[in-house]
């Protein structure tokens, strides 16, 4: 895996397990969403300021971004389309 795949991974995995949509993680650090979209798609790079402010927002360091993954380990899922209904 490329350094850029690991990134578009780790993001979304990340973002699935704390069911934040791409809109959420985008307002959480101060990106627009098409970016995270971007990222995850990988079609751009992303400049380590941008890295940093996504990890906090997911709060995760910023390694936990470049990590592999396990042998065998299925890709992120993706979330259910629309919005989840408040609590």
């Amino acid at each position: 895996m490329t350094v850029r795949d690991l990134l578009a991974w780790n993001v979304r995995k990340l973002r699935v397990l704390r069911e934040l949509s791409q809109e959420r993680l985008a307002f959480e650090a101060g990106l627009e969403r098409v970016s995270i979209s971007q990222i995850e798609r990988k079609r751009i790079n992303l400049g380590i300021d941008s890295a940093e402010r996504i990890a906090l927002a997911l709060d995760v360091p910023v390694h936990a971004l470049f990590i592999s993954p396990s042998e065998g380990e299925e890709p992120p899922a993706t979330l259910k389309r629309g919005r989840r209904p408040l609590s």
